[in-house]
């Protein structure tokens, strides 16, 4: 999937809840190959911080994939932060294996994630 299509692919998601801070698509090695903010949004980390967390949530997700074959497949995980929650969704895509996404902290963020990020990110990403 090309990088622009990628770029469409997060504003997709911010536009399927308002209360969507963040969508971003990281690589296999963590790189940080798409994102989007939503529109007006000062983002709290700049951007080699937001690089660096990319690189760290690639490295916890797959650290979570060894334990599958017990807890089952990993569907994404979860971090409240004071300022923010933060999810990590694994899409099962080879190349373009997470997405990271952050909510409001008013967000009912499992039902956002379930009903509109998951089907949207699988139809265009667990294909390839």
């Amino acid at each position: 999937m090309a990088s622009s299509e990628l770029d469409d692919l997060c504003k997709q998601i911010l536009q399927s809840d308002g209360s969507i801070r963040f969508a971003g698509i990281a690589d296999k090695y963590g790189k940080q190959v798409a994102f989007a903010y939503r529109e007006g949004l000062v983002p709290y980390l700049n951007q080699t911080e937001s690089e660096i967390y990319s690189i760290d949530t690639v490295m916890r997700m797959n650290s979570r994939k060894e334990m599958e074959a017990k807890l089952g497949k990993v569907i994404y995980s979860f971090t409240l932060y004071g300022n923010l929650k933060r999810a990590t969704i694994y899409v099962g895509n080879i190349d373009h294996p997470v997405l990271m996404a952050s909510f409001d902290t008013s967000s009912d963020h499992e039902n956002i994630i379930l009903n509109k990020i998951l089907p949207i990110v699988r139809a265009k990403l667990s294909k390839e």
